[in-house]
């Protein structure tokens, strides 16, 4: 079976829980077919100008090169992106006058940091995109009157640790994309106070343990991306609060051990990715709660990519993969790699013929 490029995007195939909304890809998808409209009429578009619509909510902006950013905006924007500018700074005023702004994008820049102040004139602020900079830490203080805000992407920059404190203030994120960096661990309390999330990306970092009360906090966690980094176990209590739980991505870490209650308490997981690790076996009972519900890993699981040791201790997974076997993905991917006399044998097979 093959993945479902949906299933394994990187955000949820439903539309209304993407990274940034319909709202910004309407808008987007605005902007163009308003230069196509205006090319169509003969009219030649001003290339250092930004392109800008206006509607009953507001202006919406968005400035690439070699458009001049403005010094000024309309009162009454509500969405602005300056993209691909490679800025390395912003002044703290920089969004004075836009008390209304709900969406803001400076992804592909080379920003190094950001005032404390930043933020304090926008506070209706629901996404704010930083993807693709160079920041290394943020300010603590950048969020005091963000409360509003939803979805923070602060994918592709340069941070290796984070402190707990630049997060304060905010009170209703849902979305917290913080993949690509350059993360080694994390602090204890980081999340505990996002009640509201759904998403969390840590994927592609270069963490190696997680600290056991990272998800006591969001109750409601419904994606988790952990895959590409440098994980080496899964203990009992990491994902024991997350009922739940739809999406699970593990792969591509160095995964060795798995312990028996890991999945104890995912009642709603519809997709889990395992693949590309370093398991040998897995301990009986890790299965019990997962593939029994109508619903439970619709999407499918992926074992794929590990070095399988076919034996005895396999027996609760081979019933396992027997009960839910057309729910699996890769399966000519997942082949035992000892002991000698199975040695190449799809994992599928063997557990079959036990």
């Amino acid at each position: 079976m093959e993945k479902r490029e949906a299933t394994m995007s990187s955000w949820n195939p439903e539309r209304k829980q993407s990274l940034v909304g319909w709202d910004s890809h309407l808008s987007r998808i605005f902007f163009l077919l308003l230069l196509f409209v205006v090319s169509a009429q003969g009219v030649t578009p001003n290339p250092e100008a930004c392109l800008v619509s206006s509607s009953v909510n507001g202006s919406s902006i968005s400035c690439q090169p070699p458009a001049q950013i403005p010094k000024s905006l309309p009162a009454d924007t509500i969405f602005l992106a300056v993209e691909f500018f490679n800025l390395t700074q912003l002044p703290a005023d920089f969004l004075q006058g836009v008390p209304n702004l709900q969406e803001l994008h400076l992804s592909s820049n080379r920003l190094e940091n950001l005032s404390p102040k930043f933020l304090l004139p926008v506070p209706q602020l629901t996404v704010l995109d930083l993807t693709h900079n160079s920041l290394t830490r943020l300010p603590p203080g950048l969020f005091r009157v963000s409360a509003a805000l939803c979805t923070l992407v602060l994918k592709e920059n340069q941070l290796k640790f984070l402190e707990a404190s630049w997060l304060h203030g905010l009170k209703a994120l849902q979305h917290l994309d913080l993949s690509e960096n350059q993360l080694q661990s994390l602090p204890p309390g980081l999340l505990e106070n996002f009640t509201d999330l759904l998403t969390l990306d840590l994927s592609n970092n270069q963490l190696q343990t997680l600290p056991p009360d990272l998800l006591r906090g969001p109750l409601n966690l419904e994606r988790l991306r952990l895959e590409g980094n440098r994980l080496q176990v899964l203990g009992e209590r990491l994902l024991a609060p997350q009922p739940k739980l739809r999406y699970l991505f593990l792969n591509d870490n160095r995964l060795a051990s798995v312990a028996a209650g890991a999945f104890r308490g995912l009642q709603k997981l519809d997709m889990l990715d395992l693949s590309n690790n370093l398991l040998t076996t897995v301990p009986t009972g890790l299965w019990t709660s997962l593939g029994k519900a109508a619903r439970n890993l619709k999407d499918g699981f992926d074992i794929s990519s590990n070095p399988w040791i076919c034996d005895q201790n396999l027996a609760d997974l081979y019933l396992w993969l027997v009960a839910n076997e057309d729910k699996m993905f890769f399966r000519n991917h997942t082949r035992c790699a000892g002991p000698e006399a199975l040695k190449g044998q799809m994992l599928l097979a063997v557990a079959e013929s036990h």
